[in-house]
């Protein structure tokens, strides 16, 4: 699947960031491929562990429908720090969720793979949302979605979980 950023944040120089789902055994995996990095800004490597706010910095994210409008989402940093919270509604009673969660990097020349591994008992064909945020040198940020809904970047907003999770 390809993510597009969203026209008002145009990125300087990632072209592209290619995402992926699948699971084995009770685990999920997201894996987020980008081409042209060599502005991009990482955070520094971290101990592997949970953290908020992690989408200040450059971080690929999951949003997946677990009911009527209720939600998860978790935020993958390539610094090995992760999130995951549930919401009962758009941006609405968010807690903490109760996931085990991996985050590994590599890469190469002008590219970096983020891949996670979350085990959460999520149901195949639930709709998801791919994300991710990508700060570039000077600070310019640019927000990335499977489809972006008018006006400012939203990744919370239903109508950006277009894809499904595999059977």
């Amino acid at each position: 699947m390809n993510l597009i950023p969203h026209p008002d944040t145009p990125p300087l120089a990632v072209s592209s960031i290619e995402a992926a789902v699948w699971r084995e055994g009770d685990r999920w995996h997201f894996r987020y491929l980008l081409d042209g990095t060599s502005r991009l800004i990482l955070p520094k490597p971290a101990e592997p562990s949970r953290a908020d706010e992690l989408w200040q910095s450059t971080c690929f994210e999951a949003f997946v429908s677990t009911g009527d409008q209720a939600y998860a989402e978790y935020n993958f940093s390539p610094s090995g720090q992760w999130a995951a919270y549930a919401f009962d509604g758009p941006r609405q009673g968010m807690h903490n969720a109760d996931e085990n969660i991996e985050v590994w990097l590599e890469g190469g020349d002008d590219w970096i793979a983020v891949e996670a591994a979350v085990s959460a008992n999520l149901a195949s064909g639930s709709g998801i949302g791919l994300t991710a945020v990508i700060v570039e040198e000077g600070g310019t940020k640019s927000y990335w979605a499977l489809a972006h809904p008018d006006g400012p970047p939203d990744f919370h907003n239903p109508s950006c979980f277009l894809a499904r999770l595999p059977e």
